[in-house]
């Protein structure tokens, strides 16, 4: 019997609105499982508020299989905090993250934990090689994203990749003990550093349904990987910061002057320069404070 099968695997899926994709995703999960003798398992799936029957197929795959766990969020909170409540939710020593619309194979799983295991690496995360059915246009704004996240953010978060890796429980500890509320789990996994490898794979088409991704939420993602791994949107809100804190004292200076010259309409010139004094102090406080 391998090592493998002494070894508490997890197997983490956020679902939303996967009903024609989750029989054949549980199906090839544990082909797999059984292929590699893993006997101590479970397949954690949460349910990211769908509207199909994706959550009265998880529980009857849970009343059928001891092995699964359902877990049923109150409402769309997407799929980073759908995942996040799965890792929170898992309890092996070898966690796999993994979409459940089969794009990532849940093949690959015995060669990646075979990486890990040669070579002690805490992450092994997929790194996309093709992208079979996906459009151009995607493909190539991808693409482009993932090179701006690389020029702007300080942590390096590898090219080509998704979610799509497997974790060892004490890289997931570290992970789940971040206190992040807008969280963007491939950068959060890069920084937390470790030994981390990756692995070349041909990702697959969808086994069904549409993309739950599209190019508006592919922007707010990587707006949020900017916000939140990078320096840039300080140093932006510093220079304008101290530049409109500038400008604010050269503006009560020419108001000060006005009124010295009896220039002005009576009472102006004070409700002018409080305010001007008081907006400049906060925006020179905030600039101190970043």
């Amino acid at each position: 019997m391998s090592q493998q099968s002494f070894v508490m695997l997890s197997i983490v899926a956020p679902c939303f609105d996967e009903a024609d994709a989750l029989p054949e995703f549980y199906r090839r999960v544990r082909e797999v499982c059984d292929s590699i003798s893993c006997k101590n398992y479970e397949i954690v799936l949460v349910d990211d508020g769908s509207r199909d029957t994706t959550w009265s197929i998880m529980t009857e795959m849970a009343r059928l299989d001891p092995n699964v766990v359902a877990i049923k969020l109150s409402r769309n909170h997407g799929h980073q905090l759908a995942l996040t409540a799965g890792l929170h939710s898992c309890s092996g020593e070898r966690v796999l993250i993994i979409d459940a619309d089969l794009q990532d194979p849940p093949e690959l799983l015995p060669s990646i934990m075979k990486l890990m295991e040669e070579t002690n690496a805490e992450v092994v995360y997929g790194k996309r090689r093709l992208r079979a059915g996906e459009a151009r246009f995607k493909i190539f704004t991808a693409a482009k994203i993932y090179r701006l996240l690389q020029r702007l953010t300080d942590v390096q978060i590898p090219e080509d990749s998704g979610d799509f890796r497997l974790m060892s429980r004490r890289a997931v500890d570290v992970l789940n003990d971040m206190p992040e509320h807008y969280r963007f789990i491939r950068g959060m996994v890069s920084w937390i550093g470790m030994k981390q490898l990756p692995f070349v794979y041909d990702r697959s088409a969808r086994f069904a349904g549409e993309t739950k991704y599209p190019i508006s939420k592919m922007i707010r993602f990587a707006i949020d990987a900017i916000t939140g791994f990078s320096i840039v949107p300080l140093r932006v809100a510093s220079f304008l910061g101290v530049s409109v804190g500038l400008v604010g004292l050269l503006l009560l200076t020419y108001t000060l002057g006005s009124w010295a010259f009896g220039r002005v309409v009576e009472g102006w010139t004070s409700l002018s320069s409080i305010f001007l004094i008081v907006s400049s102090a906060q925006l020179l406080v905030l600039v101190d404070r970043i």
